[in-house]
């Protein structure tokens, strides 16, 4: 996927699926971590237009969004193998 992407992941603190969500997303380079139930989270998470906990989103180098998934933890391999390519 090229060496210029960037990980967001949004989270809420009462959010049964974001623990598996940080877990998968452990160890990844330009990972940034946003708690909606902070001001500066909920507002990236609105300018995304997140409305569901978690969300991973892949951005490419221009901020487009070339991949996501929304509600729900990816696999930590699936998530792996993305970013390899």
């Amino acid at each position: 996927m090229g060496a210029q992407v960037e990980v967001k992941l949004f989270v809420k603190q009462d959010c049964p699926r974001c623990p598996a969500a940080k877990q998968a997303c452990e160890g990844l380079q330009n990972l940034s971590i946003y708690d909606v139930g902070s001001i500066d989270g909920l507002a990236e998470a609105s300018f995304y237009g997140i409305m569901a906990t978690p969300t991973v989103l892949i951005l490419d180098s221009a901020g487009n969004e070339v991949a996501a998934w929304r509600g729900e933890a990816p696999r930590a391999a699936e998530l792996h193998t993305l970013l390899a390519n």
